[in-house]
């Protein structure tokens, strides 16, 4: 008998280390990623190598009597993952034997990270679980003894034993019945990770990630959290209870990504957060033009895993064949990696990646959106790497494009719909189209964000909170989501609660210049100058002297008496060359130097140049509402209510 290993130290076999004390197993000093059950199993046969660790054991302290699961189908899977995380299998072990009806035994030479030998065991030949075991139903122990008595007291007995079976089950059954089976209503689906050793090819396992998020997003009794939250979990080693609790989600849908050459393999698992507890998983495996497919189907095992009941037309979606060229889906995907990057640099590369899509595959409605959204974000305030007049109508054309091969893309209907706000001043068809994106996908937190924004627009302040919240309850990590609920607020002049939601954004990133920004904002409204000018500095130095944040200090400059520093700003702002000059942010220092005449002038300038006229909203233009002139400027934009 080998002697059992100290459950403080750090052992050794075969490629692996396993440490007791952290729960960890590494492979060639790279973390693998397994957790729960399959870890707890490995520990314990760790801690006596070589010998057995009966399934009594391993039941008693994974699943105690309290425990209402199939043991039997939580075991096999549990030791299934774990053989996955080896490269082990059942037929041919190196390191988890099977000895049949009874357990588990490690076989594998164990010794301490110095390399002292632990176990000199040799594999086992005469318990073995053969094939035609694992075929058939495991018989318990004493049925074989019952065999050997003589025939009347073998038949007591075994009526006996059938009485005592009978009434353990039904006692179980009812048992069963009275504990609610655990209730998934919200989910998260973590990275994917890519098992190429590729470093490059993480865009594509990322881009399988954002495409698992918008299938299952798809059906409204589920709560899918967004990209931009899950993302965050990438590399990051917390456990699953811990990511869940941030997130606020019921389970986890964690799993592998590996492109080989023209073939693609995804594993999924679905496990419930509370407890860690493995529910399913499932390897598929395809052509990579069937990429799209394998992802509807990992989607529509989870959703009948967690017994979701799907309406008529989000069964239809998750069925819905969809193959793509190969170079087109890369190109594409490529696109939406640097897409999410949210720079003016990361913008254009994507344009040029999801043009290449298109070259492609013309008929690729995708990338046409992909298109849309880039152009959308790079003619915004926010990134204002191109003129709106130049950005918007490409992304309008794009969006209109999408729709026209595929009318069921949520994503191109919410393009489409901020493309009809900020742009064609188009609100009621906007609205509309926000509507039936959300319709199609109502976990797709981007049209419920730009749809909060619409409804601040038109003046529908509880509607336009109300939304902002469901964006931020799907993406509860997403900074621009959170700093933009901050503004929402401040348009609603509701002051206090701005602030603290600002602050709360900054307690998530301090160097998030937008929040600091959004900060700034309700300090002015509160008159609070001096931090205020503090908040705006720090937005001008995290963003690169971003001129939306410059054209705000100017404006508290004017405002708290520093009118020389305003001027100088200004006159800046004013000589400015980049193909368009940002004539609303030169009305608000005007408005702060209280010359009215001349911000109304510039606010002319900016309808001609098609502005973003959600500016307007602002409790910063308040001096100019009984102006005349603003009435008649906010009724050619179509915004005539007063915000």
């Amino acid at each position: 008998m080998s002697k059992p290993v100290p459950t403080s130290r750090t052992i050794r076999f075969e490629n692996f280390e396993f440490e007791f004390r952290s729960s960890e197993l590494r492979e060639q000093g790279r973390k693998v990623k397994v957790q729960g059950q399959p870890v707890q199993i490995l520990a314990m046969l760790l801690e006596q190598p070589g010998e057995l660790v009966t399934r009594d054991e391993i039941k008693n302290k994974l699943w105690p009597g309290d425990t209402f699961v199939d043991f039997e189908h939580s075991l096999n899977a549990a030791v299934k993952r774990l053989r996955q995380a080896l490269h082990d299998s059942a037929e041919n072990p190196r390191c988890v034997e099977t000895l049949a009806r009874r357990g588990y035994r490690f076989i594998a030479e164990v010794g301490d990270v110095e390399g002292a030998r632990l176990n000199i065991r040799e594999p086992a030949t005469d318990n073995v679980l053969t094939a035609e075991d694992r075929e058939q139903p495991e018989v318990a122990e004493e049925t074989a003894v019952v065999n050997h008595l003589p025939w009347p007291l073998a038949w007591k007995i075994s009526g006996l034993a059938l009485l005592v079976i009978s009434t353990i089950v039904v006692v179980w059954i009812l048992r069963s019945r009275s504990v609610p089976s655990p209730t998934i209503r919200s989910l998260a689906v973590l990275p994917l990770e890519s098992l190429s050793s590729d470093r490059s090819q993480e865009y594509f396992a990322d881009g399988m990630t954002d495409e698992l998020i918008s299938d299952l997003g798809q059906i409204s009794a589920l709560r899918v959290i967004s990209r931009t939250s899950v993302m965050q979990y990438k590399g990051v080693r917390k456990p699953l209870p811990q990511i869940a609790r941030e997130l606020n989600v019921d389970a986890v849908v964690e799993g592998t990504v590996l492109r080989s050459g023209g073939q693609v393999r995804i594993t999924a698992q679905l496990i419930q957060a509370r407890d860690d507890r493995h529910l399913w998983s499932h390897s598929y495996e395809g052509e990579l033009r069937d990429a799209l497919a394998l992802q509807n189907k990992v989607a529509s095992a989870i959703a009948e895993q967690i017994q979701i009941n799907l309406k008529p037309k989000e069964q239809l979606a998750l069925k819905k064949e969809k193959a793509v060229n190969p170079e087109a889906h890369e190109a594409y995907l490529k696109g939406r990696y640097f897409w999410n990057k949210r720079t003016d640099d990361g913008l254009r590369k994507a344009i040029a990646y999801f043009n290449q899509a298109i070259e492609k595959d013309p008929t690729y409605a995708q990338a046409y959106t992909g298109l849309a959204d880039s152009y959308a974000l790079l003619g915004d305030w926010e990134y204002g790497g191109m003129a709106p007049k130049e950005a918007f109508p490409k992304a309008k054309a794009a969006a209109t494009k999408a729709l026209e091969l595929d009318d069921t893309l949520s994503e191109a209907h919410t393009s489409l719909a901020f493309c009809l706000d900020l742009y064609d001043w188009n609100w009621d068809s906007a609205e509309r189209e926000f509507k039936r994106a959300i319709d199609l996908n109502p976990g797709y937190a981007t049209a419920h964000h730009w749809y909060g924004w619409h409804l601040a627009e038109l003046g529908r302040k509880d509607e336009a909170i109300a939304e902002m919240r469901e964006a931020a309850n799907l993406d509860p990590l997403s900074l621009i989501i959170s700093a933009d609920l901050a503004e929402v607020l401040l348009v609603a002049r509701l002051y206090e609660q701005s602030m603290q939601q600002s602050l709360s954004t900054l307690a998530m990133d301090p160097t998030f210049a937008v929040a600091h920004y959004q900060l700034g904002q309700a300090y002015v409204q509160n008159r609070m100058y001096s931090d205020a000018m503090v908040e705006f500095q720090k937005a001008i130095e995290l963003s690169g002297a971003n001129t939306t944040f410059t054209a705000n200090l100017a404006y508290v400059y004017a405002l708290a008496g520093r009118r020389g520093e305003a001027v100088k700003i200004l006159n800046e702002q004013k000589n400015r060359d980049n193909g368009y000059s940002n004539p609303a942010e030169i009305a608000l220092i005007y408005v702060g130097l209280g010359k009215n005449d001349e911000a109304m002038t510039w606010l002319e300038r900016a309808y001609e140049e098609r502005f973003n006229p959600s500016v307007l909203a602002r409790p910063s233009f308040d001096p100019l509402r009984s102006d005349k002139r603003f009435h008649d400027l906010m009724h050619r934009i179509g915004l005539s209510r007063e915000p």
